[in-house]
């Protein structure tokens, strides 16, 4: 009697909305612990390759075309943009309560600190990290990479090195050119908005700007180069079930590699500005 009781419970509480929500979850933390867990391994798999360099400089230099080149048009449009809707929004105000002298300081301050680096690396997720993840998941899912395992490659080297390798070199090039966009596009809107003269932008930004700005902002771009290559790849590689794992394994990807970069901008924040 009290085993048909706790099975007719047992079947009750399975089909309520909270044990639903429980065990859903617990699916998705189960999916992050081994998603991450993935990551790491593949992560040092890579690096222990890097002593055998199993890899071409010709495959580096098309990964570095396709993630600098290519994605240049798209995160040079995204840093102006935001460094026009910035200026536009600060110069105004800042010559009306005397503080023109200051505009061109804060705005290259953003940029390099904080703005440039992060928008860049939006742009590049959204455009080269997705492509990367779909490109390797859709090779796993039509049995690619068993091919290549057959031929006693390792795909990790054979796939992973290069991009990361690429993205890791790029980055930096692709935020240093847009974070200086974004500069110059600071400048011509708080001209057009303040009719703020050039000069005193300029002056501005020399005196505001240091270089420990700069190394910051280079070593924060090649860390973010190198995770969300990392992030796509390895994501990439999960893929299965098909033409629907593509789907899924991009879409963790370009969600995974949002979350780590803005997590890395908190640390380099905390531990560099704090």
């Amino acid at each position: 009697m009290c085993g048909k009781i706790l099975l007719k419970v047992r079947i009750y509480y399975k089909s309520t909305y909270t044990y639903k929500l429980f065990k859903m979850f617990q699916a998705e933390l189960e999916s992050f612990i081994i998603t991450l867990g993935n990551i790491a391994s593949m992560g040092l798999d890579f690096f222990k390759g890097l002593k055998n360099f199993p890899t071409t400089f010709k495959s580096i230099m098309e990964q570095s075309s396709r993630f600098g080149v290519s994605s240049l048009p798209i995160t040079l449009s995204i840093v102006g943009m935001t460094s026009i809707i910035i200026a536009m929004q600060v110069a105004g105000e800042m010559v009306k309560q005397g503080g023109g002298n200051y505009v061109g300081m804060l705005v290259a301050i953003l940029m390099v600190r904080e703005e440039g680096v992060i928008m860049a690396g939006f742009a590049i997720i959204s455009m080269i990290g997705s492509s990367m993840a779909s490109e390797i998941a859709t090779m796993k899912v039509t049995e690619q990479i068993d091919a290549i395992k057959v031929l006693k490659v390792n795909p990790i080297h054979y796939l992973f090195t290069p991009r990361i390798i690429a993205g890791t070199i790029m980055m930096p090039l692709v935020v240093i050119i847009s974070s200086l966009f974004g500069v110059v596009g600071g400048a011509i809107a708080s001209n057009l908005v303040s009719g703020l003269t050039y000069k005193a932008y300029f002056d501005s930004v020399w005196f505001g700007l240091n270089m420990h700005d700069i190394n910051v902002c280079i070593l924060k771009s090649i860390s973010f180069g190198f995770v969300i290559t990392l992030i796509s790849c390895a994501c990439g590689m999960e893929a299965k079930d098909g033409a629907k794992g593509v789907g899924v394994a991009t879409t963790k990807a370009v969600v995974w590699s949002f979350v780590t970069i803005v997590i890395l901008d908190l640390i380099f924040a905390a531990i560099f500005f704090y």
